[in-house]
């Protein structure tokens, strides 16, 4: 029976590295199919969060944009009159006007 017994003891000796290489390749498992915690989801997710932080960056510009016209328009009568000029293509007796699309 010791026989037996140690030849079981070399042999767990020997493959001690077997359970290490089943729970690593089980949490790959877990990372790569699972799907709520799956590495492709969360790339998705992180590639949509820029893709937000993105708009939102444009979205504040464009805000600040309009935020000046409409002070320069509230300040200052020559940009509103300039503004206008420009919005229904009129002009000037003295100006030239030129139309780009």
């Amino acid at each position: 029976m010791s026989a037996k017994l140690k030849k079981f003891n070399f042999w767990i000796r020997r493959k001690s590295h077997l359970p290490l290489i089943l729970i690593g390749s089980l949490m790959v498992l877990v990372l790569f199919f699972n799907d709520e915690t799956s590495l492709a989801l969360n790339m998705k997710y992180e590639k949509e969060i820029n893709s937000l932080t993105m708009q939102i960056k444009e979205c504040r510009d464009s805000a600040d944009y309009y935020r000046e016209q409409r002070e320069a328009i509230l300040h200052d009568s020559e940009d509103l009159e300039r503004m206008a000029r420009e919005r229904f293509h009129m002009q000037r007796p003295t100006e030239d006007v030129y139309i780009l699309k």
